[in-house]
């Protein structure tokens, strides 16, 4: 009984938001000491500028912008969008249709 109680009391406190959930693991999750942006925001700003579903998130240093971005494949309109977002300024780097062949290299 002590066992049942403590978990409804865990699970309790987990949906009440007084534990905090361990973070989620993502591609690229190692760099994110160097952003300034986290991944949820990145997460909001690319959905606004492309609302739809994220299909694939990671975080990688690249050219352009600060050098280091967020990454997320985002399915809206029956097609599959990149949206990059710089990792230490926020901005929309990238908002277009994701070509098959980038889809192949990345794989």
């Amino acid at each position: 009984m002590r066992g049942i109680v403590f978990s409804a009391l865990t699970l309790a406190a987990l949906a009440a938001g007084a534990i905090a959930a361990p973070p989620a693991t993502f591609r690229g999750h190692q760099f994110a000491h160097e952003a300034r942006i986290s991944l949820s925001r990145a997460r909001e700003i690319a959905l606004k500028a492309r609302p739809g579903v994220v299909a694939d998130q990671q975080l990688d240093k690249e050219s352009g912008g600060s050098g280091l971005r967020y990454s997320f494949d985002i399915f809206s309109r029956g097609k599959i969008f990149e949206v990059g977002v710089d990792a230490k300024t926020g901005k929309v780097l990238e908002n277009g249709v994701e070509s098959a062949l980038e889809g192949q290299a990345e794989s």
